[in-house]
């Protein structure tokens, strides 16, 4: 089978396609026979070394699968040869075949295709949990989501639409921001343009953003921050942007505002029961219609190395997806 390889850290032009042999599953887990697998942002930064989980070389890079269940390791159980699902792994899933954990995999209905199913979970699971738990978002309160036009920003507008929330998109351009507000944004601010604080204040009357979801970090942190409502949650969730940000004590203080840290994949593993009916919650509101990955590129596998620089260069918007098989 095919497989994309780090064989050294680096950029994603050294990443290579090598023929390597297909897994066996291992008692509890599953093989997937891949469809499509999605690229998200940790991705760039495991290649690199960068990441704070480092598998050893080589390795195969990927977070994110869909495909069908090819074979059943010894003792699993609730899932058969044949069911479509979407598997999550830190690597591994930029292959053909996919071997991972029956605790790692989600079912998934005839409604989703295995691109969308591909490009839903690690996105979207990262800003229900970062809204529902974290946050506590309330029906009526304003969410400020900063690089609203990426995979887990996008995800979180329209999240906190169908929750009920006022939702303020900011993004770098007016091209980011119309996608935004195609997906539900009610407000939308371009960043590179605007002074942040003050244009959110001029949205909110004055009284701040109740959420602040910020998965980028760097320059716009400090600003953000200073728009926030009395009571207000700052969600951190990334650095995007490359630097992570020193924010002065002070302001929580004054703002009465809490600084509040979302790590997903700990989370699934630490509160599993509530993990599983955040994922019922989100494949429902996907067969609804509220919720629907966007899915701006797709790259053939063999052309992984061309899909992470695009990711890194910060010119996808929603997901980049590869194609597999």
């Amino acid at each position: 089978m095919r497989a994309v390889l780090c064989e050294q850290h680096g950029p994603p032009e050294a990443l290579a396609v090598r023929d390597v042999p297909v897994p066996e599953p291992r008692p509890g887990e599953v093989l997937i026979r891949a469809r499509a697998a999605a690229v998200n942002f940790p991705d760039c930064l495991i290649i690199q070394g960068k990441y704070q989980f480092q598998p050893p070389l080589p390795f195969v890079p990927g977070a994110e699968v869909a495909g069908e269940i090819a074979a059943l390791g010894e003792g699993v159980e609730g899932l058969r040869v044949g069911m479509r699902v979407i598997g999550l792994a830190g690597h591994g899933c930029f292959a053909e075949r996919v071997a991972l954990p029956a605790s790692a995999i989600v079912p998934i209905g005839e409604a989703m295709d295995h691109e969308e199913a591909a490009a839903f979970l690690l996105t979207y699971g990262t800003s229900h949990h970062a809204l529902r738990q974290r946050a506590r978002l309330q029906e009526g309160e304003t969410l400020l989501v900063l690089g609203a036009s990426g995979g887990v920003g996008l995800a979180a507008v329209e999240l906190g639409k169908a929750m009920g929330a006022k939702v303020i998109a900011a993004a770098s351009s007016d091209e980011r921001l119309a996608l935004c507000r195609d997906r539900g944004a009610d407000e939308a601010v371009n960043y590179a343009q605007a002074d942040l604080k003050q244009a959110i204040r001029e949205l909110t009357g004055g009284r701040g953003a109740d959420v602040i979801y910020d998965p980028v970090g760097d320059r716009f942190a400090e600003p953000a921050f200073r728009s926030i409502a009395w009571n207000g949650r700052y969600l951190v969730v990334g650095f995007a942007g490359g630097e992570i940000p020193r924010l002065p004590l002070n302001l929580p203080l004054l703002k009465g505002a809490a600084v509040i840290g979302v790590f997903w994949g700990a989370f699934t593993v630490r509160e599993p029961e509530t993990h599983r009916a955040n994922i019922e919650e989100l494949m429902r509101w996907h067969r609804d219609g509220r919720i629907r990955p966007h899915i701006s590129r797709r790259f053939p596998l063999a052309e992984a190395g061309a899909a992470i620089r695009w990711v890194m260069d910060r010119r996808a918007q929603g997901k980049i997806v590869l194609t597999i098989g």
